[in-house]
């Protein structure tokens, strides 16, 4: 695991510095509008395929190595960055969260590939392989999921007695949001066994949430976001106590 990490991290650490430091905002401008008759398109690709040979050097890849590597990360992110600015539209989020999940899998396929004596009959073998799928599951559990048993429930205490619809439909819109983060925080902080952690999200979310819904004086408002928090708060922390039982967690 350590020299899987320890190829991972430099290709990782090259990519987002390109990325996200060196790609001027003119560049993806530039790209959504143009397309594959951008410049900006050819030379984004070629400044990751050239940064990437700082690490294959730092590493000690040898010439062919670093070859394919470079052809490889070249020409996925011309792939890549073609389908987002051909596809992007309304779903941004979607189009970035799916376009770094693949640069992500291609680097890690590499670093696996990379390590030497590292076989897939020797990772599925691992001691640490089923904690880390309960782990993951927990997160996927705790997302989409619970969004969905949530609003369920929420469906037979509809919002009454509120004049302003769009402003309601904003609220809810924004509340699936918070509700995502604030999981991931509550089941973070359970699964390293900080409980104190979880107590301080809670209260920060009801001085900034329940405080501003009270002074509008709507009830039904209150209640509906009052339930579906509890709701997401009960679902995470049981989700996480269970996992954290599993995994023998200490609590801190």
């Amino acid at each position: 695991m350590i020299d899987f990490l320890n190829i991972l991290i430099p290709l990782l650490m090259i990519h987002i510095i390109c990325e996200f430091y060196l790609q001027p905002k003119a560049w993806l401008e530039a790209k959504k509008e143009k397309g594959i008759r951008s410049p900006e398109l050819y030379f984004n690709c070629l400044l990751h395929g050239l940064a990437i040979l700082l690490p294959a050097w730092l590493l000690a890849f040898d010439v062919k190595t670093t070859a394919y590597l470079l052809a490889i990360v070249t020409a996925s992110h011309f792939i890549v960055d073609l389908w987002k600015v051909s596809t992007e539209k309304q779903g941004k989020f979607f189009h970035f969260v799916m376009q770094q999940t693949v640069y992500f899998l291609l680097l890690a396929m590499i670093a696996f590939y990379m390590v030497k004596g590292v076989t897939i009959e020797g990772v599925l073998k691992h001691n640490k392989l089923f904690d880390g799928l309960m782990v993951i599951f927990a997160y996927l559990l705790i997302l989409k999921p619970t969004s969905v048993v949530i609003g369920t429930v929420l469906r037979k205490y509809p919002i009454t007695n509120c004049n302003d619809n769009t402003s309601a439909n904003g609220l809810v819109a924004g509340g699936e949001l918070i509700g995502y983060l604030e999981r991931v925080l509550i089941l973070t902080f359970t699964l390293v066994g900080s409980y104190a952690a979880v107590g301080f999200v809670l209260a920060a979310k009801s001085i900034f949430r329940f405080g501003e819904l009270s002074k509008s004086g709507d009830r039904s408002m209150t209640e509906y976001v009052l339930i579906g928090s509890l709701l997401s708060m009960v679902i995470t922390i049981v989700v996480g106590t269970l996992v954290s039982l599993a995994l023998g967690v200490k609590i801190k």
